[in-house]
This record gives structure tokens, sequence and C-alpha cells, in this order.
């Protein structure tokens, strides 16, 4: 590193310093000292108005002085040369080695420390200077999430837009190529009261699509507008699965509830409760008549079991993805539009909530955890 000029401007202010002191003092002794030995120290007031044309000097000790001038003045010169130098060093070394640090911190390299070797100005400098490093390393390294968590959100949702388009092309497509049928009147498309039902029922299907697309693609920001609450889970569980009960009692289901010990969770309410009830809906959904759905928790997770078929493990691979839908359940009557567990991901990933989807052995069927 090229030396500072902060080191010669110190030295020579320095050396310049301590040269006018031993020159004065020199000065001063040659002046004095004789005429302090003739008159004594109780004369000072008379030394300091008297001439030096009427004082009386004593040649000796002035030839002393004279004499030995040369060899105290060489002492002192290079006396206020070494204290000088170390003077200087002392002041700039503290201040090289901030500069240096900071050169490192300029590249963001996160090693770069200054050393606090003094509780001094320039140790509470250095200390500043590392507080504030570190907090703009810290920035960085949070900026660095927020981008990394928006590229991924806007590649998620133009994944979620690409499949969408796909997913709405087909029954248009068909939906198109029907009516074109039956305005050409083209073979048993002449029978219009059978297929305009038909028609109705998949433009109904249609809105529905659409409507939960739209849904699902203000999910980021209706959760990020939700504030949180705190709540009991044991309340809160029990109010939500009411209506699940009535559903199951009505396809001859059983449901069970089992919350032994209670506790809070800080979460917006409405988004958690739409991922539980997409939960608890397949739930439902996916189990036969006089099978069992069971909802407990262990410790602080949240459990939701239903005795089913269990899915495949290359589905399971794939069953969060948006409009998946596993092959045994590809007729939107009954597997949905593939949204619903696409949709409890998104939720539950914006919560930073880990949760598993998991077959289950014992009963025969499939376990969602949720870690609150």
């Amino acid at each position: 590193m090229k030396r500072l000029k902060l080191f010669p401007k110190i030295f020579l202010y320095t050396l310049v310093l301590m040269l006018s002191i031993t020159l004065l003092a020199s000065g001063m002794i040659y002046l004095l000292a004789p005429i302090m030995v003739n008159y004594g120290g109780g004369l000072a007031e008379e030394i300091l108005v008297a001439t030096p044309d009427f004082t009386p000097r004593n040649a000796t000790i002035t030839n002393a002085i004279l004499g030995s001038l040369p060899y105290s003045i060489s002492v002192c010169v290079v006396v206020s040369f070494i204290c000088a130098f170390f003077f200087s060093r002392a002041i700039t070394n503290p201040i090289k080695h901030i500069l240096g640090m900071t050169t490192h911190m300029a590249v963001l390299e996160k090693s770069a420390n200054c050393h606090i070797r003094s509780n001094d100005e320039i140790g509470m400098l250095s200390k500043g200077i590392n507080e504030l490093y570190q907090k703009l390393l810290s920035t960085i390294d949070q900026l660095k999430e927020e981008k990394d968590r928006v590229s991924e959100a806007e590649k998620q949702k133009v994944d979620f837009l690409r499949v969408a388009s796909h997913e709405l092309k087909t029954p248009v497509t068909a939906l198109n190529a029907m009516l074109e049928n039956m305005i050409m009147e083209v073979g048993k498309y002449k029978d219009y009261e059978t297929y305009l039902p038909l028609c109705k029922e998949q433009t109904e299907q249609l809105g529905k699509m659409i409507t939960e697309i739209l849904d699902t693609s203000k999910l980021g920001a209706n959760i990020e507008n939700e504030q949180s609450q705190t709540f009991d889970t044991f309340a809160y569980l029990t109010g939500l699965c009411g209506q699940y009960q009535f559903i199951a009692q009505a396809n001859r289901q059983f449901f069970k509830m089992d919350l032994p010990g209670s506790f809070t969770v800080s979460l917006p309410p409405k988004m958690f409760a739409k991922a539980l009830s997409n939960i608890l809906a397949n739930a439902v959904a996916y189990t036969s008549p006089g099978k069992t759905i069971s909802v407990y928790t262990m410790g602080r997770d949240l459990i939701i079991e239903n005795e089913c078929q269990p899915i495949p493990e290359k589905h399971l691979k794939r069953i969060f993805e948006p409009f998946y839908r596993p092959d045994y359940a590809r007729n939107r009557g009954d597997g949905g539009n593939g949204l619903g567990l696409y949709i409890v991901a998104s939720i539950l990933g914006t919560l930073s909530l880990s949760y598993s989807f998991s077959p289950v052995k014992e009963p025969l069927g499939m376990r969602f955890t949720i870690s609150l």
C-alpha cells in the first residue's frame, strides 16, 4: 500500500515543533544561564528587564555553553527525529489500517473487520465502521433473499398463467366445436335439447375455473394485506371443522376430532382457514362412505388424515403443481381443477409454515401435517 500523505505531514509538523522548542530552549540557556549565575535565582525580575549591554555575564559559563551547544543541538535533533517518527506512525497506522479494511469492504469481503485497539476517537471510528459494514451486509443479504423470493414468485406466476391458459384452452375448444356442429347440424348435434344443456354445463365449469384462477392469482396480495392475529387453536379448529362434519355425516363418513393440547398461534386467520378448508375438502371428497377422517394435534403439529387409497409416489412429487390431477382423477367432476393443493402450498409457503403430505399404512390413507 502506498504511504499515506498524512504521515509526512504529521512527521514534518512534529519535527519542526520539536526543533523550534529545542532551539528556543538552547537560546534561553545561552542568554540566561550566565546571568543567573551572577545574580542568583532571586533576581529574576532584574534579569528580565536588564539589557545585554549592562548585564554582567559569566564568561566561563558562556564559553561552556557555546562549546556544548553543537552536541546538545545534535542530540536534540536526533531525539526530535525519533520522536516525530514514532509519534507520526502511532497516529497514521490506525488510519492506514482503517483505509485498508474499507478497501476490502468496498468489494464486500465479509471477513473485513477494523481492529479496535483503543477506546479513543479512532477506536470509536473503527467500531462505527464495523457496525455500519455489518448492517450493510445484512441489508444486502435481505435484498438478495427478497430478490430471489420475487424472482421465484414471478416464475411461479408465469408458470401458473401458462398452465392456466392451457387448461382453459381445452374446454373452450371443445365447447366451440360442439356449438359449431350444432349450428351446422352435423350428425348427433342436431339434437339441441340434448347438447344445449351440456354446453351450459360446460360454460358453468369454465366460469368456475376462471373464478378459481382469478382468486388464485390474487392469493399473494391477499396474504400480504391480511394482518396476523393471535388465536386459540382449539376454538379456531372446532369452528372450522364444524361444516365438514355435517358434510361427512351426509356422505356417511366418520369425522373425528382430537385436540388435547390447546395453544395459540399468530397467523392471518382467513388465509389460513382457506388452506385448511382446501385440505379438509379434499379429505372429505376422497374418503369413501364408512371410512374415517381424523383431525388432531400432536405437540404443535396439526394433522389431518383420511382413509383412502394412498397416492402413488410418482404423483406425490407433482401433487402441489397447479392444475395437476393424478391419472385416476382426470375427471373435473371428481378430481376438481387441480388448484386446491396448489393454493394450500402457496399459502403455507408464504406463511413460512412447514408441511408434509404422505401416505399412511395403518389405517391405509393419506396424512397432511402442518407445523405451527
